[in-house]
């Protein structure tokens, strides 16, 4: 009973799922956030090491029921190189050859699962925030995605440092200001208290993923504090940007919005498609869905295609 495994890899949690040869979903289950980014670093790499000895034990588990996997296609967030060690960790950990072990962006894979290749566009808000396209050639496009320092506007990262950033500022023209702020106290809420070392603690010393949960809390405070609703919509503004950068250089397609920081409020979708709907220009069609990376990468895992990426 061999299966394919599919790994979807962000930087709040990493899913993996197990396809039966009808490429059927048998099993799926999820462990903690990772990055490729982390190779940077031995204690990174440490904790990466870690998330897949997690994963290949929850597989490995499953695998007795539905079979162990024949091949793995994984997706990660920041990927970019370091594949020998990476796919030596899941050869080793899962007993797969080394050729049957496929890498590459988390995006590609949750692009396939949204369209066939040619057919449209996927933006991505998570962690961080992307736009993607696969041509009809099977070659992959992007917009953004160009990590959480940099920009990722829209991201759960971005909506959580723009929170900071703005009662912080308020912080330092009005001290005491945030008493009388919803966002202030759900954020200081999530971080532990109002003194700065608690924001300072948690802004420098968590992992990318924790920090981008904390968009939740902006969330849960916008219906009562306007500075919330407008990071928000504001969100939704850089989130249509990439859609934008996609359609100015491939032509007008639908566009799927996925992604949890995309979900965590419906001002967040209202205000993309208001920024994209613009007066002379073609009306663009936009889906909000959930899109399953790890179920079609396990499907293309147990039934591989020759893809150009």
């Amino acid at each position: 009973m061999d299966t394919g495994l599919g790994i979807d890899a962000g930087g709040t949690q990493t899913r993996w799922a197990l396809a039966d040869a009808a490429g059927a979903i048998v099993a799926e289950g999820q462990v903690a956030g990772l990055s490729a980014l982390q190779m940077a670093s031995a204690a990174g790499r440490e904790r990466l090491r870690a998330t897949f000895e997690a994963l290949a034990h929850e597989v490995l588990d499953a695998a007795r029921v539905h079979g162990r996997p024949r091949r793995i296609n994984a997706g990660l967030t920041g990927f970019g190189g370091d594949a020998p060690l990476l796919a030596g960790w899941l050869t080793e950990l899962l007993g797969v050859a080394p050729q049957d072990v496929s890498l590459c962006n988390d995006i590609e894979i949750a692009c396939r699962d949204a369209f066939e290749p040619g057919a449209g566009y996927l933006v991505y808000a998570g962690t961080g925030s992307i736009a993607a396209f696969i041509d009809a050639e099977g070659t992959l496009h992007r917009a953004g995605g160009r990590g959480v320092v940099l920009d990722d506007g829209g991201g759960g990262f971005w909506i959580a440092r723009e929170a900071m950033r703005r009662i912080w500022r308020r912080e330092d023209e009005q001290p005491g200001a945030w008493r009388d702020s919803p966002l202030a106290h759900a954020v200081f809420d999530h971080v532990g208290g109002s003194d700065w070392s608690f924001s300072r603690q948690f802004i420098y010393t968590r992992e990318r993923g924790e920090i981008g949960q904390l968009a939740l809390a902006v969330a849960r405070s916008a219906d009562e504090d306007e500075e919330a609703r407008e990071i928000l919509r504001q969100a939704g503004v850089e989130l249509a940007r990439l859609a934008q950068a996609l359609v100015a250089r491939f032509g007008v397609r639908p566009i799927v919005l996925s992604g949890r920081a995309a979900a965590l409020h419906p001002l967040i979708a209202q205000a993309m498609r208001e920024a994209l709907q613009v007066p002379g220009h073609a009306i663009l069609s936009i889906e909000q869905r959930t899109v399953r990376p790890h179920a079609a990468a396990a499907r293309l895992a147990i039934r591989p295609e020759p893809t150009k990426t």
